[in-house]
């Protein structure tokens, strides 16, 4: 439906790993319009590429049905979010001379020991201590190493938003500190280090400019708007990674807040008055556009292990019967694969039950209580740190779709959740768009929509508890969670 003469709206850009979404959000927070078009991937080895070039038609394609129904007239901004740690690299008018290496592209194990060599210090004053492999400043020296040689002159680090910021303007723009983190920016300073660049070799012409998430990074040019129907002179705001994005779009964006995102895995983010410092690196620090810290961690555990040890079976109906039976005494880490980063680092990590299932319901209901376990022990673990943790948790994600599950969680964690009607990346790129020169907090406020807050049962909790320090024990006695840890564990629990 066209918006009324004059309500003006904001164009969100979700780089996303399968497709690419576009949506017209008006100052309420309704989708007046939307728009997505899918992406390919290139995975073998550890290592996930995907072509630039590909976002860029996606994001026409995308625009064009957006925009389909929308007044020209009435739009007012717009923002891009993209996978984090995502990079290539470009010549001097933005053109890509690479493959966009992803955000979990893992070739890069050999330059991890020379970044976080070179980086020590400046790792440990940043919050996160030490990058890891799929991190953007690897990756760079990777695609580096791999140039003929010598390098070209005009050569140039992009992000993946920088690269569709660039062609919606015309011409290369500056790089947010959200995307830029893990190549090595500083959240503090806002600058890239000198001293750690000048040990890896890398040529400071090759890093674009910094700005923070929501500052002016030009408008979008005639050729841009000839394909994308985006009209030319729309300004064109910073934007941040996609999980900052979903932050933004949940509304979880006042000091104190938390937003919890269970998909595949469990992520969770928060606003801190100052960045959270971890030694373990699980735990790391976005900078807010308003100078708030969004200190955040993602698990490889979460709904992954339903998909893959109940496909093919009906999960609303195993839903059901979990919930008539509510409580299982059998204790799980929901983990699918190997490896945990959060909020433990244990590459040798794997799934586990304690205690034998009668059947696929009791299994089926012990992953589900695993999972808010799970969520429970980062809260524990965040609070160790030093973050404020007890401000209003929303709950985002497609987890979210199964309310039994949402109470269950909060249950676990002893808590109100608040769950909004819209969560995308876009939206949230929207409302940073529509936040400049204001109070992002405000901005959210007027944007965000809740459809329900769901109120811990405190008789639930009670009788949770005794399960969740089951699995608090074995994780501690497999070493996989530090003394310290579930000390602080037991302690909060009682």
């Amino acid at each position: 439906m066209t918006p009324p003469f004059g309500e003006p709206v904001w164009l969100g850009i979700d780089l996303g790993t399968q497709s690419v979404r576009v949506v017209a959000v008006t100052a309420n927070g309704r989708v007046a319009g939307a728009g997505s078009a899918p992406l390919t991937s290139r995975r073998t080895d550890g290592r996930h590429e995907q072509d630039p070039e590909e976002w860029w038609s996606a994001l026409i394609l995308a625009a064009g049905e957006a925009l389909a129904a929308i007044d020209p007239a009435a739009i007012r901004g717009l923002a891009v979010d993209g996978t984090s740690g995502t990079i290539l690299l470009t010549d001097a008018g933005g053109r890509p001379l690479t493959a966009g290496l992803m955000y979990d592209d893992a070739r890069a194990s050999v330059e991890v020991p020379r970044v976080n060599a070179a980086g020590a210090a400046e790792w440990a004053r940043f919050g996160y201590h030490r990058m890891q492999t799929s991190w953007g400043l690897p990756k760079l020296l990777w695609l580096l190493d791999h140039q003929p040689k010598p390098l070209g002159a005009g050569l140039r680090l992009a992000h993946q938003t920088d690269f569709i910021n660039g062609r919606l303007a015309g011409h290369p723009v500056s790089t947010d500190t959200s995307n830029a983190l893990k190549t090595g920016a500083s959240p503090i300073d806002e600058t890239w280090p000198p001293g750690v660049f000048e040990k890896l070799g890398t040529p400071a012409t090759l890093l674009p400019p910094l700005v923070r998430a929501g500052a002016p990074l030009g408008q979008v040019g005639a050729a841009a708007a000839a394909v994308t129907g985006i009209p030319a002179g729309t300004p064109i705001f910073a934007g941040m990674t996609d999980g900052c994005a979903a932050q933004i779009a949940a509304g979880a964006v006042a000091p104190g807040s938390w937003n919890s995102v269970l998909g595949t895995t469990l992520v969770l983010k928060g606003v801190t008055p100052q960045p959270i410092q971890d030694s373990t690196g699980v735990v790391y620090s976005h900078r807010s556009p308003d100078g708030h810290w969004l200190p955040g961690g993602a698990s490889s555990a979460g709904a992954g292990i339903l998909a893959q040890d109940f496909a093919w079976r009906d999960l609303d109906l195993l839903t059901a019967q979990a919930a008539a039976r509510d409580i299982t005494p059998v204790v799980a880490y929901p983990l699918a694969g190997r490896g945990e980063r959060f909020p433990f680092y244990a590459p040798e990590a794997s799934g586990f039950l304690v205690g034998s299932p009668t059947d696929d319901v009791e299994r089926f209901a012990a992953l589900l209580q695993g999972v808010a376990f799970l969520e429970r022990l980062a809260f524990d673990y965040l609070d160790l740190l030093g973050a404020p943790t007890s401000g209003e948790l929303r709950l985002t994600g497609g987890a979210t779709r199964n309310r039994y599950w949402s109470q269950l969680r909060a249950d676990a964690l002893g808590r109100p959740v608040t769950i909004p009607e819209n969560a995308e990346p876009a939206c949230g790129m929207a409302i940073l768009a529509a936040a400049a020169g204001r109070n992002l907090a405000e901005v959210a406020r007027e944007m965000v929509a809740v459809r329900e807050v769901i109120e811990p049962r405190a008789g639930q909790t009670t009788r949770l508890r005794e399960s969740y320090l089951r699995l608090v024990e074995e994780l501690s006695q497999r070493g996989w969670i530090s003394s310290l840890l579930a000390r602080h564990a037991r302690r909060r629990a009682g």
